[in-house]
């Protein structure tokens, strides 16, 4: 061990095989701490959405005969920026010690006397046997398992390796043919069981099925490429009966999420555990107001006012910040509260906060019948919203009698980024099936970045008649509107539109 006491340690994480969920508590905890990472082309880019805003992250390839950095390269990079005293995570697909040449980087790291750690994943087998209904091991029909590489033929002795009940087989499909004639030749039947699998474990996961001797062909057929991993034995006999990831209603499904990045998480999270792949483009970023003075003004005068309405989860948490600065706290709040939404009545509640109203649809035109049984002539009521909105419910209000002050308590931009991002997802070689809009920002910000063209050839999923109102705007239709305008009226609108 090397005498350089401020080094850092380097953490070679196994990122598991593809569904980013799959990584392991621990892997999650290095990600949120890490000064740098070096990933794969097999680890789940969604993975570093876990990192720090300021963590160098550092695409070292590791694709078959395409590499971004060589092996040495690669040791090197992580051995100096350990001795710089950074925090170093090394994310590997599947697991760094089953062929996944984590055992030459840990080699490479104990001979510079750098400190590291080896944080296990799940390998690429275990994650077909759950998400393809291959069972590895079964008491009717196998006791024994051997994984086995197959980038190199000849190195492997067929003969031994070939008889085993369940035989799993690494990067081996541009040999395949041969190492089944191998085996076949050395006495096992062509008529057992096999399975190929691409990308296992995520949305764009794809099966071959046949025999041993078969194979080789279903491969050609199919022009199948890797990553993908063979696995030879009566189990696999069960991957119909067994399987269901590729049975769920959205599997495969390419869909948009235009949400704010930090608030993006809770749909992608759901549509994927349908089967969708969730594909990101924040084109709102949640910024506080450009002038902060008429909110100021308007907390500093809280207790003058009968009605508090927030329409939105942004405006309780941007209202609340601006509380938390000024001199008062909520013992200033002696207002009723209305809240436009589920969402937006829990973020109340979670400052133990009664809602008193709360419309029965989630537009402002509901909020506005919801108050009609309200006395409001000459009461004062507090609107925080977002700078660019509608004027339906000051309007309205102002009609029956209330003095409503209209306050900016946060804006929408555009993320610089978004234009970059929009061009990649929407290529014409691979077009989303889906994209989906929470509100009109969204619709008018993705118009903006990405062009009206570019949604050519996708369909629309709309969370109400307002923000579809916004897309007709652009002369595109809308294939799925939300019943009930939340999030899982959305999810339900697109199940229900298949």
């Amino acid at each position: 061990m090397s005498s350089y006491t401020a080094a850092a340690k380097v953490y070679i994480v196994g990122a598991g095989p593809g569904d980013p969920d799959l990584i392991t508590w621990k892997g999650r905890k290095l990600l949120a701490i890490a000064d740098s990472v070096l990933y794969d082309h097999l680890a789940n880019e969604h993975l570093l959405e876990l990192t720090p805003k300021n963590c160098e992250r550092i695409y070292v390839g590791k694709k078959k005969a395409v590499h971004a950095f060589p092996q040495e390269e690669i040791c090197a990079m992580m051995i100096e920026r350990a001795r710089r005293g950074l925090t170093v995570v090394r994310l590997k697909g599947g697991d760094p010690f089953i062929f996944g040449r984590g055992g030459e980087e840990v080699e490479a790291l104990a001979d510079a006397g750098i400190l590291f750690e080896v944080v296990p994943g799940v390998t690429s087998p275990l994650g077909i046997a759950a998400y393809s209904g291959v069972p590895l091991t079964h008491r009717d029909h196998t006791k024994v398992v051997t994984f086995v590489t197959g980038h190199d033929l000849d190195a492997i002795d067929w003969a031994k390796v070939g008889q085993s009940e369940t035989l799993v087989i690494f990067m081996g499909i541009w040999a395949i043919r041969g190492i089944a004639d191998a085996i076949m030749a050395n006495g096992r039947s062509g008529n057992t069981p096999a399975i190929v699998v691409r990308w296992g474990t995520r949305p764009d996961q794809k099966t071959l099925t046949g025999s041993l001797a078969t194979i080789a062909d279903e491969i050609d057929k199919a022009h199948l490429k890797p990553p993908a991993t063979v696995i030879i034995g009566e189990v696999v006999g069960l991957h119909e009966k067994l399987s269901w990831f590729e049975k769920l209603p959205l599997f495969g499904k390419k869909i948009v999420v235009t949400r704010a990045q930090d608030q993006a998480g809770e749909l992608s999270g759901r549509l994927r555990s349908l089967g969708a792949d969730a594909i990101e483009l924040p084109v709102i970023s949640i910024q506080p107001p450009e002038d902060s003075a008429p909110l100021d003004l308007a907390i500093a005068h809280l207790a003058d006012y009968d009605w508090l309405i927030f329409t939105s989860v942004n405006g309780v948490r941007f209202f609340l910040e601006h509380l938390d600065r000024s001199p008062h706290d909520l013992r200033s709040l002696k207002a009723k509260i209305c809240a436009i939404g589920p969402s937006t009545r829990r973020a109340i509640e979670d400052l133990h906060l009664k809602v008193d109203l709360m419309p029965a649809e989630y537009v402002a035109e509901s909020l506005v019948a919801a108050f009609a049984s309200e006395q409001l002539n000459g009461k004062r009521i507090l609107l925080p919203r977002a700078a660019v909105a509608r004027d339906v419910i000051p309007t309205e209000l102002s009609k029956l009698g209330a003095q409503v002050d209209v306050v900016e308590a946060y804006r929408n931009v555009i993320p610089a980024d978004a234009a970059a991002r929009a061009q990649g997802i929407f290529s014409d070689d691979k077009k989303p099936d889906w994209i989906t809009f929470t509100s009109s920002s969204t619709v008018d910000n993705t118009i903006t970045a990405a062009g009206r063209d570019a949604l050519n050839g996708v369909r629309i999923a709309s969370i109400g008649p307002v923000t579809s109102n916004t897309v007709h705007k652009y002369g595109l239709a809308v294939d799925a509107e939300a019943k009930y305008y939340t999030l899982d009226g959305l999810i339900v609108a697109l199940l229900e539109a298949g």
